[in-house]
């Protein structure tokens, strides 16, 4: 068991003396003590993909960026659309995993979209959503008939928002960057035409429907003026998408491919701007690990997606308080008791009677990211041999220490 001190406080009071004097203690001057950050969207691959992430190496990754409690993605291979397959995560995350995690499974049957997913039996298995991932449901019908299920068992529908009719072949925005680069372009319109089908799928059955990785700046307006009516919907932006845009591409460099792509500095800014008024419900990574021979390819051939859990908090910290005027508070909420409350988790808070779940880290301190230190065991990685601000230095689980910095 550890207790925390900061400036000489014990941030942790009521204890009995006799019981403190055995406890371990952690001087935290001139950190600061947050929650354990939430992620409500990774891929830890598991099973089927271990050459790119176990729920060991991922939780290790997890726990070195802060962050104790995560939601896996179900595109597994094969993928958990059965009681079965999410049997055998949940065997794999009590053996192995440092952090707590949660799966989650598919809407449809093997993520085709075809046939629903016996929704009741994921549920009684320990599924805290459905969602598709990265595929999207295009079925319309199929889509409705999901969410009135989900919300029969009071789960939330997460929806990766594209069209595909708009974006077959497609590998990057389309934009200036695109024609510059001679790439074929994945339009904005894409994403705002099932985000305005998802909305208008929650009006009508009162399904809690969660959007992932938002990209488009038309698609928050959309959002925006949904839960104004009250609908249940949410949304999540990605540090990716709140840093970078499609100009990043300039060098072809398959770090920076991802599904949906970076968008322009008008898109990124009303993200931001989504964040700030609540529009936009957190933070989640989409940690997507590939390997290095997976991503050093053509860019057209090369899979989309990065890894983010270990970067995910100074990326945030810098992007949103120096120029956005974001508090140090806001950001920690955008990325726990936020995306906890999406899945209904009893998480990201330091309240009397929850679990010691703790990030300590320092604001002000400048790292680089070197791809060899890394946790995971992939390093398609955006942010690689860059300076950020914002470190780890502990990561407790439980009160249990899991991450410590220089000692891992």
């Amino acid at each position: 068991m550890a207790y925390l001190y900061a400036n000489g406080c014990l941030l942790f009071s009521g204890l009995r003396d006799d019981f403190i004097k055995h406890a371990r203690v952690i001087d935290a001057k001139g950190l600061v003590v947050a929650p354990g950050l939430v992620d409500p969207h990774v891929h830890f691959r598991e099973p089927g993909q271990t050459h790119k992430e176990t729920i060991k190496t991922g939780s290790q990754a997890a726990a070195a960026g802060g962050f104790t409690t995560v939601v896996c993605m179900p595109n597994t291979s094969p993928p958990a659309d059965n009681a079965g397959t999410i049997q055998f995560i949940q065997d794999a995350i009590r053996r192995d995993a440092i952090v707590n995690v949660y799966p989650t499974g598919t809407i449809t049957v093997g993520m085709q979209g075809e046939k629903l997913a016996p929704i009741g039996s994921l549920k009684n298995t320990g599924v805290v959503a459905i969602t598709d991932d990265g595929l999207c449901v295009q079925n319309n019908q199929i889509m409705r008939r999901a969410v009135e299920y989900a919300a029969m068992f009071d789960l939330p529908v997460m929806d990766h928002c594209q069209d595909y009719a708009l974006t077959e072949g497609a590998v990057m925005n389309e934009g200036v960057w695109s024609l510059r680069l001679g790439l074929r372009g994945w339009p904005a319109a894409a994403e705002d035409i099932i985000v305005s089908r998802d909305v208008t799928l929650s009006t009508h059955t009162g399904a809690h429907i969660h959007l992932q990785h938002i990209s488009s700046g038309y698609a928050v307006d959309i959002i925006r003026r949904a839960k104004s009516r009250g609908v249940r919907i949410t949304a999540e932006a990605s540090p990716h998408h709140i840093s970078l845009t499609d100009a990043c591409l300039a060098g072809y460099d398959t770090n920076f491919k991802m599904n949906p792509p970076l968008r322009t500095e008008e898109d990124r800014l009303i993200l931001i701007e989504g964040l700030r008024d609540g529009t936009l419900d957190c933070i989640a990574t989409d940690h997507a690990p590939h390997t290095d021979y997976e991503k050093d390819c053509e860019f057209d051939y090369a899979p989309n997606g990065i890894i983010g859990l270990e970067t995910s908090l100074a990326v945030s910290l810098q992007t949103l308080i120096p120029s956005q005027g974001f508090s140090l508070s806001e950001v920690i909420a955008l990325l726990t008791h936020k995306p906890a409350a999406l899945v209904n988790l009893p998480k990201g808070t330091l309240s009397p009677g929850r679990d010691a779940d703790v990030v300590l880290f320092d604001p002000e301190e400048s790292w680089t990211v070197d791809p060899k230190k890394l946790h995971g065991k992939s390093i398609n990685c955006p942010w690689n041999h860059c300076n950020l601000k914002g470190r780890v230095h502990q990561t407790l689980v439980s009160g249990q220490v899991v991450y410590q910095k220089d000692q891992s």
